[in-house]
């Protein structure tokens, strides 16, 4: 019996505000979706991620959801999802979509009956008086707790239109259960759990230091141990569904050991490794993520962008938006990463190395960080403009001509659209066609462990039976290891030699 789909899979994130706009409002939809599936599988991407599309006003990008059954109208309908689904899957694509047990939208029908006082053991209240009940801090900003009129308090550990379940109350419990089968029944291959470290609160929401309210293992608001019951019956439910369906946990911790208990046999498959997503440019830095990943035992899971993080492009050029370095480290990172054992996540955009948008206008963000932190924090909407796919001037495709998109493309992304891109062959999208290929061609035949080589200073080399991936991280070029042949590198190589933020693969017999 083969190993899962999952273990080994390329997935690709699609933030489906801005991948693509078949509708014609400027926001991109499930259509748009399923126009570009083919794009997709000729990437060479395994499976798609969708952020959530159910109904939601969106005051944080649909992650406020209203009807957790049902299509939003921005993004289409049900019929457009069970299309998209089908379209997919003769493709040869999974399917994983979004779910958020920590927090509804406040326009949920459970939260509309507690603010009339029905059903508000549902979620979090409290009496405070005029005073907070406790000095808990919301993610994105200001106090976790807004009152109602009536004078209690609720919980919103993001932003106030996002009352926290009480998972303490078994109806919480079933019917997320029920939402999991919807979304099975309908054909998904997995599930990506938002926050999935959150749930559950400790009892009696006790006061804590700011330092503590961060996500941190030692916190009454994060990693209770009562969130592990939920998750092995999540796992009974998907156990029960052929096809190997399987959950993917956003579980933020200070602490390897913690994040290994989300992927105890009997709970989570995977689990984002936000360890590679954070590490700074560094042969040491990046040692040390692979060993501590490598030890828990469970399926290893890299990461380099998300929709809640600066683009890394940007983010290896030390904050520069254009940065030929950050670009050139973005494509070793890439190279590096898809030589690990375990499953890749990939952020749309990244394969056509787009940067952060660092100058979009305040009038236009639309990240409720932003506005909650009355515009000190730029928020998240820089890694989030829509795509560009073809043509020279904006909408570059994402929407009909002359259709704004919801936030602003930049000039500079004429010579990055994917038109442009896929007939050049030295292109960041062709050099992540080439990749995904020979990844797919060796996948099968590597073990699930790599072993260290001997690395010059600034470099780091290892091998994974026949392959051996070395990547530069420092200033001068270094020689590489011993090898048959080159498979693929991030840039040209010559003489022998590796250059600096540059890495390839090697075979050697």
């Amino acid at each position: 019996m083969g190993n899962p789909w999952w273990r080994e899979a390329v997935v690709y994130e699609i933030y489906v505000r801005s991948f693509a706009d078949a509708s014609g409002d400027g926001v991109g939809d499930l259509a748009g979706v399923r126009q570009r599936l083919p794009y997709l599988a000729e990437l060479g991407v395994d499976a798609i991620w969708l952020t959530p599309f159910y109904r939601s006003p969106m005051a944080d990008g649909g992650y406020d959801v209203a009807d957790h059954r049902d299509v939003d109208p921005l993004f289409g309908t049900l019929d457009d999802f069970d299309a998209m689904v089908a379209d997919a899957h003769a493709l040869g694509l999974r399917v994983i979509v979004d779910i958020v047990p920590n927090h509804s939208s406040s326009a949920h029908a459970w939260f509309q009956a507690a603010r009339r006082g029905e059903g508000r053991e549902r979620y979090i209240f409290r009496d405070g008086g005029e005073l907070p009940p406790n000095d808990w801090q919301s993610v994105f900003g200001g106090p976790a707790w807004t009152r109602l009129p009536d004078g209690q308090w609720y919980l919103h550990l993001f932003d106030s239109a996002q009352p926290d379940f009480n998972w303490r109350n078994p109806e919480v419990h079933a019917e997320f259960l029920d939402v999991l089968r919807f979304w099975l029944d309908r054909g998904v291959d997995g599930f990506r759990i938002d926050v999935a470290m959150g749930l559950y609160k400790a009892e009696g929401l006790p006061d804590t230091p700011v330092e503590r309210q961060a996500f941190r293992t030692e916190s009454p608001i994060w990693g209770q141990p009562e969130v592990h019951e939920v998750y092995r019956q999540w796992r009974k439910v998907l156990d029960s569904y052929d096809g190997d369906r399987m959950a993917v946990g956003e579980v933020w911790t200070d602490s390897i050991e913690d994040l290994a208990l989300y992927l105890r046999p009997d709970e989570l498959h995977q689990s984002f490794n936000f360890a590679w997503m954070e590490a700074p440019w560094s042969p040491t830095a990046f040692r040390t993520v692979i060993d501590d990943t490598m030890a828990i035992g469970a399926s290893p899971t890299w990461v380099l962008s998300n929709h809640d993080v600066v683009r890394h492009v940007t983010r290896y050029g030390e904050g520069l938006p254009y940065s030929t370095t950050g670009l050139a480290r973005a494509r070793a990172a890439l190279l590096t990463m898809l030589a690990l054992p375990g499953s890749a996540y990939l952020y749309q955009g990244e394969e056509l190395g787009l940067p952060e948008v660092t100058d979009l206008p305040p009038e236009a963000r639309q990240d409720p960080i932003f506005a909650r932190s009355e515009g000190k924090v730029p928020g998240r909407d820089g890694c989030r403009v829509p795509l560009p796919w073809s043509g020279t001037a904006a909408p570059y495709g994402f929407s009909p001509a002359g259709v704004a998109p919801w936030l602003p493309q930049p000039i500079e992304w004429a010579a990055l659209t994917a038109g442009r891109q896929a007939s050049d062959p030295e292109s960041t999208l062709s050099f992540y066609r080439r990749a995904l290929q020979a990844r797919r061609v060796l996948r099968g035949s590597l073990p699930a462990r790599i072993t260290w080589l001997d690395s010059p200073e600034g470099a780091l080399f290892f091998t994974r039976g026949p392959l051996t991936c070395a990547v530069n991280c420092g200033f001068n070029p270094v020689r590489l290891p011993p090898h048959d042949r080159v498979l693929i590198a991030s840039a040209p190589l010559s003489d022998d030699m590796l250059p600096p933020d540059t890495a390839a693969w090697l075979h050697r017999s």
